[in-house]
């Protein structure tokens, strides 16, 4: 056995898990991704999906994907540099400024290619990122790759931020990155002051929506339509594996700021452009979004009825406002242990453990589709309770 075969044969964290038969990862999903769905021959109610809109196994999505790969075929065999720019990407882009209220737009393969590319081009050694603690993986990865000084402010701490901005040197560029809705506290960032800081420290704001497109603002518009800020946010971000149904990422901003990563973010110039089928299935997901905003306002009503709920029975889930419902458990083996107990009592939820948060922040995500029924929600609350109760983690029930 060779070194690195040494290092990597000393990590059996997983293989402990699965020992305990409490492991939860890649469990094999055998249908639609639906408000039930079967594994290994089982319904079970699916409360892990980022599907906010319940778009996945929508008829005219899956009907605009299949016909995309009629005319197209399956993929672009290139990057949008070369050969692999189709008009069905430049329409889509198009529709995607309009939707976020920007100038222009550019697709990228996947979320997290948008992030890693955007943020690592636009700055130079003596320019600063900032940002929040609790940001996404993808972010803080673009931010690793970015030559810009990197400077972090604890988790929504407003100042906290302005004492970053202040050890900046007033003549480079700053940019403060943020996500919109936290994608595991489902909280959100207080945008209208971190824009009135922008403002003051002459800072420039990036905005990433992939948990607020389809979730908040007109028509889905997202967290900086909500706060109608839109116009004093420089750069917004989305992803469409989570309302768009789809797989793949934009970034929306001015022409200047679009030109300029189109032609330097190595993630989108090194990587094969996204799939018809892909591209196809975001857009009619889109114009579903625009066409029919009461699902946006039912997902919106089911998220308040959860949360009223799960705080009347006491648990734990932060200053959460979105579908992401974060019920805090505090303990890793007892997370995977939720998890475990919650699947034979055939609801789907996902662990969230260290080292993505602080062994003392462990939780499970509840997530919320607008195709949930009233019955769903609360057989699931009901069982999630029961489980809870089980394992004698603290619940404090309100009036």
């Amino acid at each position: 056995m060779n070194l690195l075969e040494q290092k990597l044969a000393c990590y059996t964290e997983p293989q402990k898990a699965q020992a305990a038969g409490i492991y939860p990862y890649f469990r094999k999903i055998e249908s639609d991704q639906d408000t039930v769905v079967t594994i290994d021959g089982r319904k079970v109610l699916m409360f892990g999906s980022n599907s906010y809109l319940g778009l996945t196994n929508h008829p005219e999505v899956k009907a605009a994907a299949i016909a995309a790969v009629e005319k197209y075929g399956t993929g672009c065999a290139g990057s949008r540099f070369l050969n692999g720019t189709l008009d069905t990407h430049i329409a889509l882009e198009k529709a995607l400024a309009e939707f976020a209220g920007k100038e222009d737009a550019i697709i990228f393969s996947t979320g997290f290619q948008v992030n890693l590319g955007t943020i690592s081009c636009l700055l130079g050694r003596e320019d600063y990122i900032i940002w929040d603690a609790l940001n996404h993986a993808s972010i803080i990865e673009g931010i690793r790759l970015s030559p810009a000084k990197s400077l972090r402010y604890k988790h929504n701490d407003m100042a906290a931020l302005e004492r970053r901005l202040q050890q900046c040197d007033p003549e480079r560029i700053k940019l403060i990155v943020v996500d919109g809705v936290f994608s595991m506290e489902g909280d959100l960032c207080k945008l209208p002051e971190i824009v009135q800081l922008a403002e003051k420290y002459g800072a420039s704001v990036m905005v990433d929506e992939a948990h607020g497109f389809g979730v908040l603002g007109d028509h889905g518009r997202g967290v900086c339509n909500h706060f109608g800020l839109t116009d004093h946010v420089d750069l917004i971000m989305g992803t469409f594996s989570k309302s768009f149904a789809s797989i793949g990422g934009f970034i929306a901003g001015s022409k200047t700021t679009i030109n300029f990563i189109r032609h330097q973010a190595r993630s989108y110039i090194f990587s094969a452009s996204c799939t018809p089928a892909a591209t196809a299935a975001a857009h009619k997901s889109l114009e579903i979004m625009l066409r029919e905003p009461e699902r946006v306002l039912a997902l919106q009503e089911k998220t308040r009825y959860c949360l009223d709920r799960f705080r009347k029975l006491g648990f734990e889930i932060g200053n959460t406002a979105t579908p992401i419902v974060p019920l805090f458990i505090r303990d890793n083996e007892k997370t995977f242990r939720v998890t475990a107990m919650l699947f034979e009592e055939g609801v789907f939820v996902n662990p969230v453990v260290a080292p993505a948060v602080a062994p003392e922040d462990t939780l499970i995500r509840f997530s919320l589709m607008a195709t949930h029924t009233y019955e769903q929600l609360d057989e699931a609350i009901t069982k999630i309770h029961k489980v809870f109760q089980a394992l004698a983690i603290p619940l404090e029930p309100r009036p």
